[in-house]
């Protein structure tokens, strides 16, 4: 089965020194590092998406900022595509429906920032529009959360959006794992 890896949002304001820092970037970028090793070598087709906010009052992800920026541990190659998008759903008012289809993908390897929000959003999206779905959870990170007077950890919010996913959206597994049993 033709499969693609999807890399959402691995973008310098969620790094130590932008404006909208995650918990743990550079390990989840590492990881995300590792498995688009995998698919260069393999010479599997990577779709890098780059978020950029579009609002006058954005906080973060403004065009022509550092921050919008794709970190450069997993920058792109030339002839990567980089799927630009305005909203947390990859597919929304995109190309990357069109390319997938142009290729005839039918399996998507998925990782990226926020857990709770984008990746969300997209492995959801992914899965309405039939494609299968292995979601990487040790290259996807996400930030505390503030809930009625209540703070939820990072941690619990990646897991619980994981968990979540897991079968009933996606195969959820970590990149070793991912990796050893796709060679």
């Amino acid at each position: 089965m033709k499969k693609a890896l999807i890399l959402i949002d691995i973008q310098n304001d969620y790094f130590s020194g932008g404006r909208f820092e995650l918990n743990d970037p550079d390990k989840t970028a590492l990881n995300a590092k590792n498995v688009l090793t995998y698919f260069r070598k393999k010479d599997l087709p990577i779709f890098h998406v780059q978020h950029v906010n579009l609002r006058d009052d954005a906080p973060f992800f403004i065009a022509a900022t550092e921050g919008v920026k794709i970190n450069p541990q997993v920058a792109p190659f030339p002839g990567e595509p980089i799927i630009i998008k305005h909203t947390p759903d990859s597919f929304f008012n995109t190309d990357l429906l069109p390319l997938l289809r142009e290729l005839d993908i039918k399996k998507l390897v998925i990782c990226g920032m926020m857990s709770h929000l984008c990746v969300d959003t997209t492995v959801r999206s992914a899965k309405r529009l039939g494609f299968e779905i292995e979601l990487l959870s040790d290259a996807c990170t996400t930030r505390d959360l503030l809930w009625e007077n209540a703070l939820i950890p990072a941690e619990v919010v990646h897991t619980a959006f994981m968990a979540a996913l897991q079968n009933t959206f996606a195969d959820v597994k970590n990149t070793s794992d991912f990796i050893k049993s796709d060679s």
